[in-house]
This record gives structure tokens, C-alpha cells and sequence, in this order.
């Protein structure tokens, strides 16, 4: 627990959570008295908390540190665990995560295929094109919406991504990059593990050691509907947002762009492949309704 919540601390700058960055700071992140206020906790009982003492944590007050270091649902969780709290996931949606604002710089981008991801890769927001296009990011629960995680353990055939031999290593080296501001960190150790438990291509790539920093890429993408489309993607960096960027797919040619324009007309977009037995595009009309009849509710 104690190097969890330091390690969690230590990334949030003072500007991430709106507070003037003040005089030079001997340690990286935010104090521990800060935390407390955001959290609206007594600083003597948070430092006990962060220190490992046997305290009693409720889930209210586990929230709001929670979202005070801006913890993922998969950071909330293992805090829970630590923590000895039963912890139940509720469904989240894509605007809840990023802001509603964000959500709409998104949606605004359709038709050009358009996602939020974070340093590892982890799917934070899509647009519906995106959606269409790259599938099985999106009818998962929500731990497994990582797109490295798919591309590594999910069947060829199952996967509309076509050119995996020539981006995989550059993907790979580009999160070791990331990783190196993470060592020790049992989000991102445990994400490690699970990869090289589950992928021995992955293994073998991650233990080159390579490493590699964003840049513009050309990848190619196989849909039973439309056929191969090429897509130039660029990263934006997102403020607000420490180590999320905005991901925007572009058309290679004028036949890609008619191609992305054809995506929400066709059909399943992975043919002889289902989630738990039932057609894609039926999870995934369900899903989107079902997040249409939240924002209803909560916006009369």
C-alpha cells in the first residue's frame, strides 16, 4: 500500500490537478498534504495510510484519493486489494473517464477513426469509427480494452489489424520506452507480467530491450466489409492528461477515405468471430445504446 500510494503521488504534478506549481519542489508530485486536502482527508491520517499503518479505510475515502492521483479502474482495484476492500467494478463511461469535453473533440473527429490511449496502451475513449474499425477494443470489460493485450492474445483471424509483423516491435519498444518511467510500479509490473505470461512473441520482443518514442506511422487495417485500409496515425498530447495522447487515423489515398465513409454501413466486421456466441455488431449497437440511455438520464 505505502509504495503503491507514493509511487501514484509522485507522478501528479500540482498542474494536473489545478494547483499553482509553487517553489521548487525536492521530490517529484504532489505532497502528501496536498493529497489530503484534494481528498479531504486529515493529513496525519493519509500520511498513516501511505506509511502502511493498520488503519481503517473506507470505500468513500478510498474514492476520493483514488481520484485525487487519478487512478484507472485497474489502479482503483489493486488499491482496494491492498487495501482489504471488497471492490466491485461499476460501468464506466468513455466521457466519464476523459471528460465530457474530450469525449466531444472525439466524436467531432467521425468519420476518421480516432481513440485516447495511455501510456500503455490501455483504450481510455473511442469514437464510433474507431469502434467499427478496431472491434474488440471496445466489447470487452473494460481491463482488457488495451490494445497491445488484443493484438498479442487475441487470434489472427479475430483481428482486423493487418500489418502486426511490422508495427508490433516498434509498439513494443515504443512501451519499454514508457515503462522506464514506471520500474517498480505493480500497475504497470503486473501488465508486464501478464503479457509475457500469455504472448511468447511478446516475451521475445520485450526481452531485446529495444526502445523507441512516438512518431507517425502508416498501419493497415483488413475489414470483411469494406477490405484493406491504410491509415496514417498521429499522437496529440492531451492537457490535463499526463501520458495520454490523442490518437487520429487518417486516410492514406482518397480509395481509404471512401472505405472509412463505408465502415458504419456494413455488417459484422469480423466475420466466423463472436463475443460470448452473439455477432459483434449486435454487442456493439447494445453497448452504444446503452450509453446513449446513461447520458439521457443523466442530462434530461
Amino acid at each position: 500500500m505505502a509504495a503503491f500510494l507514493r509511487s501514484r503521488r509522485a507522478r501528479i504534478t500540482p498542474e494536473d490537478v489545478g494547483m499553482p506549481p509553487g517553489l521548487r519542489r525536492r521530490t517529484p508530485g504532489l505532497r502528501r498534504e496536498e493529497v489530503a486536502q484534494l481528498a479531504g482527508v486529515g493529513v496525519t491520517w493519509y500520511t498513516w495510510l501511505e506509511q502502511g499503518r493498520p488503519i481503517n479505510a473506507s470505500v468513500q475515502v478510498l474514492d476520493a484519493v483514488a481520484r485525487v492521483l487519478q487512478l484507472d479502474a485497474t489502479e482503483r482495484a489493486h488499491l482496494y486489494r491492498l487495501a482489504g476492500i471488497p471492490y466491485v467494478s461499476e460501468p464506466v463511461s468513455d466521457a466519464e473517464i476523459v471528460g465530457v469535453e474530450t469525449q466531444g473533440i472525439l466524436d467531432a473527429l467521425d468519420p476518421l477513426p480516432s481513440a485516447i490511449y495511455n501510456a500503455r496502451y490501455d483504450v481510455r475513449a473511442t469514437n464510433a469509427t474507431y469502434r467499427a474499425l478496431w472491434p474488440m477494443t471496445s466489447v470487452v470489460e473494460r481491463w482488457e480494452r488495451n490494445v497491445l493485450y488484443k493484438l498479442f492474445t487475441v487470434p489472427e483471424c479475430c483481428l482486423t489489424f493487418a500489418n502486426r509483423a511490422d508495427e508490433l516491435p516498434w509498439m513494443v519498444a515504443q512501451l519499454r520506452g514508457n515503462y522506464g518511467r514506471h520500474v517498480g510500479d505493480p500497475a504497470w509490473e503486473s501488465f508486464i507480467s501478464l503479457l509475457v505470461k500469455e504472448s511468447p512473441a511478446f516475451a521475445q520482443l520485450w526481452a531485446s530491450g529495444d526502445v523507441a518514442a512516438p512518431g507517425k506511422r502508416v498501419k493497415t487495417f483488413r475489414h470483411e466489409g469494406v477490405g484493406v485500409i491504410n491509415l496514417t496515425s498521429m499522437s496529440f498530447s492531451i492537457d490535463g492528461m499526463a501520458e495520454h495522447r490523442l490518437v487520429v487515423h487518417t486516410p492514406v489515398t482518397e480509395e481509404d477515405r471512401l472505405r472509412i465513409e463505408q465502415l458504419k454501413q456494413v455488417g459484422d466486421p469480423i466475420v466466423g468471430c463472436s463475443f460470448h456466441g452473439r455477432p459483434l455488431s449486435v454487442v456493439i449497437a447494445e453497448r452504444e445504446a446503452a450509453a446513449a440511455a446513461r447520458t439521457c438520464d443523466s442530462h434530461p
